[in-house]
Parts: structure tokens; C-alpha cells; sequence
């Protein structure tokens, strides 16, 4: 299977059809359970449970179809579907570090991740280092005889910011280190970790690869045998799964991922030029930006920027932003992104409380997510809204 053939994985890979009819649509496999005719039958199942149907905790058909497709977009050789993003990022970080181990993590990562690696593992006697992402000589500064795991996020969800995925990965096997990477923000259909030497990819599939702002979920690809061995372990003993139906949903999803994906990249890049002239923006920070400090590395290792952007608005103060963000009216106000609306997010709604460290990002910044609404609409609700400031 040529991992290029888009195509031809997003209609008919892993889709049997003659299995169920021949209906076009796969059935949505509603059941907890899998009977067998013998005791021979149920003994055979239960060996190989990552295979054969025998318990949905394990194996269920909708989502094998699920997991078929979403390795072959990433070129991986196999996946696991998780319940959430969280759930899959956690599983495979839970994978490969134990007591006493250490590992790196970009600053600015996902703000769970940062918590799971900072927080909720350290008590176990897992240590971390977070570093610069942007250097990569920071990686190499940050290794210890004890380090085990590199975790990236190229780019991050809300500042942007890029690695030389091929750089750390060589890096990384130089020191028998195994490498994590959440691309959620470019998708298979724009960045393809797995090509440059990375060890796993993530997903917070809530986002691009389900794409209706319907579902939670969460991807993990990487090789057959990792694959395996965190599927016996972590997938069944924590239980993260997603259901069926779920499932289903995000497969109707993939049917027009490619397109939505190219449209969401236009349109954002119609947005940042006239958002980049604007006189009350003070920055705009997108990966293919004309002023992106390291677009050299974006193009280099991304086919297109994708539909997330983050911009510092120029104001003295927090009700100017408040001002802005109120005055949109084709942008929804929430937190997730990579579906078919346009969102904002602005650093000013973070409570003091909430996890994500507020005071490391602008209080000026403002994260847009470009949908699939036309781009000369969305760009006069910008025009209209910034006269707010």
C-alpha cells in the first residue's frame, strides 16, 4: 500500500465489504461481546485478541477498520485508537518511561502533556527536562545516562513553534533514545514524522481527523511490534478505548479529510497576508508566514501550514482584546480547533487556575483556527472586529 494513494485509504482500505453485505458505509459493530462455537474457537481468539474479535476492550471490527486507515496515512505499520488525545499521549509516554527514567519535552507542548510529564509521572520517579525546542542543540544539552524518551510537538498548538524533526530523531537514535511526536496540528496529510525517524506518532484525533466537532479521540502509530507490545500492556490495562460508534464517526470524518485540510490551508493563507499588513497586529506566527523565524525548517519538513495561526494584537490592554474577540461574528469562541468552524482563543480567557501556565504566553496572543467558511468572509469579520481595538 503506498501511503501516498489517499484515496484509495480514505474509501476502501481495511472496508471488506463483502463481510457485511457489500453496504458501501461499514456497520457500526454495537456489541461488547464475541461468542464462539467451541471451545477450540474461544481458546484460539483469545491468543491472539489484538487480531480476532473477542472482547471490545480489544478488538472490535469498526474500529479495526479505523486503525487500518490511520496507519497507513501515517506509513506506519500499525495504530491504536484511544478515547481521547490525552488517553493516547499518555499510553505511549507510559510506554516507554519507567521509575528512575528521564525524559526532554518542548516547552510550550500541550498543556496535559506538560502535566503528565511534570507532574503526574514524577511522583512514580520519572524525571523531565523541558528545553527550547527551537534549538537543537538543547536536546543533545538535556540528555542524561538516564534519558529514555524525546518528546516533540511540531509545531505546537497555540505559539507555533517547530523542531528539525529529522535532526532530533538522528539525535535521538545516536543515544538509544525512542522519540514521541504529537502532529496533530499538520496531520498525515502535511507532515510525516514516521519518514523523518521518529520512533511514534500521536494524534489528538478530536481535531483534523475527526473534523466535525463531534467526537474525542486519540491515535497512536508506530511499528507492529511497539504496537503489540503496547496494546498487551498499557491499551488493555488502562482501558482507554474508543467506542464503536465513535469509531464510525471519525471514519465518516476521514472520507473528506484531504479536502478539508487543503481548504482549511487556503483560506489561512489568505488570512495571514491581510492580517500581516494590518497596523494593529503586532505579529502574526504561522509556519508558512513571510516572517516565520524558521519557515526554512517548516517547509523543509511540512508540504503545507495548515489552518491554526496565533497572532499578538497590538492594544494597551485587556478590554481592547476582549473588545475584538466579542465583536467576531463568524468566528465561535472555543478551544478545540480542526473542524469545519472557525474558532478563536484568546490567552486573556485563561483563568489564573487552569493548567495551562498562563503567564508563559502573550497576554496579547490570540489563537485563530480557519474552518471551511469562505475566506473574504472571515477576513471582513476580522477587518470589522480589529477596528475594535
Amino acid at each position: 500500500m503506498a501511503k501516498k494513494d489517499l484515496s484509495f485509504i480514505l474509501n476502501h482500505l481495511g472496508e471488506d465489504r463483502e463481510n457485511y453485505f457489500n453496504a458501501i458505509a461499514p456497520p457500526v459493530i454495537q456489541t461488547s461481546n464475541f461468542c464462539f462455537k467451541t471451545v477450540a474457537d474461544m481458546r484460539s481468539a483469545l491468543g491472539q485478541e489484538f487480531e480476532v474479535p473477542f472482547y471490545t476492550r480489544g478488538n472490535n471490527p469498526t474500529v479495526t477498520i479505523l486503525r487500518k486507515k490511520i496507519a497507513a496515512l501515517e506509513g506506519a505499520e500499525d495504530a491504536l485508537i484511544f478515547a481521547s488525545g490525552c488517553a493516547a499521549i499518555s499510553a505511549a509516554v507510559m510506554s516507554i518511561v519507567k521509575s528512575g527514567d528521564h525524559a526532554i519535552c518542548v516547552k510550550n507542548a500541550y498543556g496535559w502533556t506538560n502535566s503528565l510529564l511534570t507532574q503526574y509521572l514524577n511522583p512514580y520517579g520519572v524525571t523531565s527536562t523541558i528545553v527550547d525546542g527551537e534549538n537543537t542543540a538543547s536536546f543533545e544539552k538535556a540528555i542524561r545516562p538516564t534519558t529514555k524518551l524525546i518528546y516533540l510537538e511540531s509545531p505546537n498548538s497555540f505559539t507555533l513553534e517547530v523542531q528539525d524533526i529529522e535532526a532530533i530523531a538522528r539525535l535521538a537514535r545516536k543515544h538509544g533514545i525512542t522519540t514521541i511526536i504529537d502532529n496533530s496540528y499538520s496531520t498525515p496529510i502535511n507532515q510525516s514524522p514516521l519518514e523523518l525517524g521518529i520512533d511514534m506518532v500521536v494524534h489528538s484525533a478530536s481535531k483534523y481527523l475527526g473534523g466535525h466537532s463531534d467526537i474525542i479521540a486519540g491515535v497512536i502509530c508506530s511499528s507492529r511490534e511497539r504496537v503489540n507490545k503496547l496494546f498487551s500492556e498499557e491499551f488493555m490495562t488502562l482501558g482507554g478505548i474508543i467506542s464503536p460508534q465513535d469509531a464510525w464517526l471519525m471514519l465518516r470524518g476521514l472520507r473528506t479529510l484531504d479536502l478539508r485540510v487543503k481548504r482549511s490551508s487556503e483560506s489561512a493563507a489568505k488570512i495571514v497576508e491581510f492580517l500581516e499588513k494590518h497596523p494593529k497586529i503586532e505579529e502574526v506566527i504561522y509556519p508558512f508566514s513571510s516572517t516565520y523565524k524558521h519557515r526554512d525548517i517548516a517547509r523543509k519538513q511540512m508540504k503545507d501550514g495548515g489552518g491554526l495561526l496565533s497572532v499578538k494584537i497590538r492594544a494597551k490592554e485587556a478590554p481592547q482584546l476582549e473588545s475584538f474577540c466579542n465583536s467576531l461574528s463568524r468566528f465561535l469562541m472555543a478551544c478545540s480547533w480542526g473542524g469545519y468552524e472557525s474558532l478563536i482563543f484568546p490567552v486573556v480567557a485563561l483563568p489564573s487556575t487552569n493548567k495551562t501556565d498562563k503567564n508563559s504566553l502573550p497576554w496579547n496572543l490570540v489563537r485563530l483556527y480557519i474552518g471551511l467558511e469562505d475566506a473574504d468572509v472571515l477576513i471582513e469579520d476580522l477587518r470589522v472586529a480589529l477596528e475594535k481595538v
